[in-house]
């Protein structure tokens, strides 16, 4: 990211990206009769595609325009919305684009701080909550779509394009030669199995969380806001250690909602840690290491898509999953080079 500045129209961005497809899904998808093969068509484009899409945007080094492409194809999907299908695949790879591109950029300015991950993919699920909502309502025109996001993308290719008259990115040369300790790859690993976790979490409900749908999602937001902010005040290994031992306290009284908003914030603290340290191992690639996250939560969410109904919050389980999280997470983070 050349212009540090650039991480508000990232944000901005994330935020519109992620509400026009949930919004798409559930005005469209939702009644097409195809529901269920939507959404893991749109998953997988989404996030898995996420990782090869991340190698390309290493080696093509024009961060800035992946992301403003990834705008234009969630737009796109609008304008050929009668084919749901088809349109849905064009919606997955849009999302997919921007946040590879967008996310890489930002990696590039976060080598010794996390705040700014934090600040850029905190906004998304914003965009999710209310772009489902709303989706299902059918209030909003997709004129609105195709205007704001055809603006987003001129503004983040114009802004990239400003400072130095170039599209060119920072990219380091394409390698995937591991930095940091030995048992680099077992951190690696560690970190793709809490990002999992997360996911497999997240896909998970409350009994109460209809009646305070509002506190959790601000909850999640301003976690992962705070994780990469508290993280570079008072290191990132202490921050990860307290929000999720105190997580892993807090499931315990989960059934309160006061006291499970609470855990949710310090659990989604670790999103931008995570993202900060398998870029710091693998920081020839940090496209496909963003990409290689995002397969993580394609596969945590795959438990709910599967299962017979609704999934909730079980005390022992949330519990237990935020303490192998805090075990694996404090592993691998040690094999890493602040």
């Amino acid at each position: 990211m050349k212009n540090r500045g650039m991480i508000v129209p990232y944000s901005l961005a994330h935020f519109l990206v992620d509400f026009a497809c949930a919004n798409f899904m559930f005005r469209y998808g939702y009644s097409s009769g195809l529901w269920y093969i939507l959404v893991i068509l749109y998953n997988f484009c989404a996030f898995a595609m996420q990782m090869p899409f991340g190698l390309i945007v290493d080696k093509w080094n024009k961060n800035a325009l992946c992301a403003a492409s990834g705008c234009i194809f969630v737009a796109g999907a609008y304008l050929v919305s009668p084919a749901v299908l088809p349109a849905v695949v064009v919606l997955g790879i849009g999302n997919a684009l921007f946040h590879v591109g967008g996310g890489t950029d930002v990696l590039n300015s976060s080598t010794k701080k996390a705040s700014m991950l934090g600040i850029f993919v905190s906004p998304g699920a914003f965009g999710i909550y209310y772009g489902t909502m709303l989706g299902k309502q059918g209030t909003v025109p997709s004129a609105a779509f195709l205007v704001s996001l055809a603006v987003m993308a001129i503004l983040i290719a114009f802004l990239d394009y400003l400072p130095n008259r170039t599209f060119l990115s920072n990219n380091v040369p394409v390698s995937f030669q591991m930095e940091g300790k030995s048992g680099a790859v077992g951190a690696v690993a560690c970190f793709f199995l809490v990002v999992l976790l997360r996911s497999y979490m997240g896909m998970k409900k409350f009994e109460w969380g209809s009646q305070w749908g509002n506190w959790l999602i601000c909850a999640v937001v301003s976690g992962k806001a705070a994780g990469g902010i508290i993280g570079d005040i008072f290191g990132l290994k202490r921050t990860a250690f307290v929000s999720l031992s105190i997580a892993a306290i807090l499931f315990v009284f989960c059934d309160e909602p006061v006291l499970g908003i609470a855990a949710i914030f310090l659990f989604n603290m670790t999103m931008p840690i995570t993202l900060w340290a398998v870029a710091k191992v693998l920081k020839g690639c940090r496209g496909f290491s963003f990409g290689l996250l995002t397969v993580a939560l394609f596969l945590g969410m795959l438990p709910s898509y599967f299962a017979d109904g609704i999934t909730y919050h079980s005390l022992i389980e949330s519990t237990a999953i935020a303490f192998v999280s805090l075990c694996v997470l404090m592993y691998g983070l040690k094999k890493v080079k602040e």
